[in-house]
């Protein structure tokens, strides 16, 4: 009974934490405006499934993609196992599920394959990340904690796995020596390791219960990690892909207050909608973008795919696109902190343009959409740095020398050239 009130202390503190962080999360991706992503649902169901579940855009680097798969799956369908445990946990029982016969042991023993598919993906990942030093794992925006977080996932995984795995080598080696022709649950992969747990039942159920103990609060802290971490894109991106930008890549949105100015110009009898607040022409600070432009930030991998088909990126400019989405959840991440101490956000003299985001970032993009199409997770950072420039150059009016001349030929000749429009054709008279 002691083990079951303790037990039950530590899952009600579990989820009152998590709670308590999703509620944040949710406040902070709450401070941008709105945005309408509800079109066509069927769409973005398909897309949910095919890119968050189905993992379709990570197929373009086979080797990773495979290994992601097992990890990714293997942790989700294993956590289904944590319904028995949390029953077991609270009522006291043993394998609560074992009365489902034939199908509870086909069940155990697919988790224990997926259980060594997940060990094998984290240990291949540690290695690419620490001993081949895979390119894109590293850049001026993967500073100490980035690459440690990433780290310290792959270890927890695997502990997690062990604990696992040797838990249920301990309890078939019991079953052995107990009942040995009723067991409970198939073991394929943790009967490989009963020569080295030893003979002695007492030591057996020390160990059993120990590694069910360590599984279940490690998962637990696992959950209530995830909102510290980038490994928050395991939740995160299924509600991302579903609220994706359908519409076609390199298509820009207008802004409202334009709209409505050239609506009036062209139709004297339009009347703009009234506004207390006065419009803000572009992005400035992070509640200027969406609320779909912060969940992309809380959504981002790190994984830096974005980064490494960057065009500007590979030919040594400054801009990273990864770099462009986790500046842009520090900041959202400092500006809620602010509200929890506060109660409201007040001016901190900070921004996200300049403070966290250079304008030598912003100029160097190409606009190419490659690290929108890259992306696992339909993130888009095009969207953050077109609208950031909107700002510079339709508020401050400091658009580089290049644009403003191409700004004043447009407006002078109706095109980006230099020349009257009755003397574009003039190249013709030497033919």
């Amino acid at each position: 009974m002691i083990g079951q009130i303790i037990f039950a202390i530590i899952l009600l503190a579990a989820i009152a934490l998590v709670t308590y962080n999703a509620r944040k999360i949710i406040r902070n991706i709450k401070l941008g405006k709105p945005t309408d992503r509800s079109d066509q649902p069927g769409v973005r169901w398909r897309t949910m499934l095919r890119v968050a579940f189905g993992q379709s855009k990570m197929a373009k680097r086979p080797v990773p993609f495979v290994l992601h798969l097992f990890v990714y799956l293997g942790f989700i369908i294993i956590n289904i196992e944590m319904l028995e445990i949390v029953i077991d946990g609270l009522a006291g029982t043993h394998r609560a599920f074992s009365s489902l016969g034939a199908l509870y042991n086909l069940l155990i023993a697919c988790f224990e394959w997926l259980a060594l598919s997940v060990l094998l993906g984290c240990v291949i990942f540690l290695l690419r990340r620490n001993i081949i030093h895979v390119k894109r794992f590293f850049g001026v925006e993967m500073t100490r904690w980035p690459r440690t977080d990433a780290n310290l996932i792959l270890l927890a995984e695997i502990a997690l796995m062990t604990a696992f795995l040797s838990m249920n080598a301990a309890d078939y080696k019991l079953q052995l020596q107990i009942h040995s022709t009723s067991i409970t649950g198939s073991f394929p992969i943790s009967s490989l390791l009963l020569p080295l747990l030893p003979e002695n039942p007492d030591s057996l159920r020390v160990i059993e219960r120990s590694c069910w103990w360590f599984h279940i609060v490690g998962v637990l802290v696992f959950l209530n990690y995830l909102p510290y971490s980038k490994h928050l894109h395991i939740v995160l991106a299924f509600p991302n892909t579903y609220f994706s930008n359908l519409k076609p890549k390199g298509q820009f949105t207008n802004m409202d207050a334009v709209t409505h100015e050239v609506k009036a110009m062209l139709d004297p009898s339009y009347a703009p909608p009234v506004s207390d607040q006065p419009a803000r022409f572009g992005v400035k600070d992070i509640t200027d973008l969406t609320w779909k432009n912060l969940l992309d930030a809380y959504t981002c991998t790190e994984c830096g795919r974005c980064t490494a088909v960057c065009p500007a990126n590979i030919t040594g400019k400054l801009l990273s696109p990864r770099k462009i989405m986790m500046d842009t959840r520090d900041r959202m991440v400092e500006v809620g902190k602010q509200i929890d101490k506060n109660g409201s956000f007040t001016e901190d003299g900070k921004s996200l343009l300049d403070n966290y985001i250079s304008r030598e970032e912003l100029w160097a993009c190409t606009s190419c959409n490659a690290c929108t199409e890259a992306c696992p997770v339909n993130i888009n950072p095009l969207e953050i740095i077109m609208d950031m420039r909107r700002y510079i150059v339709m508020e401050e009016s400091q658009a580089p020398s290049s644009l403003n001349t191409m700004f004043a030929n447009v407006e002078n000749n109706g095109a980006p050239w230099k020349y009257a429009q009755a003397d574009r054709v003039n190249w013709r008279e030497g033919l």
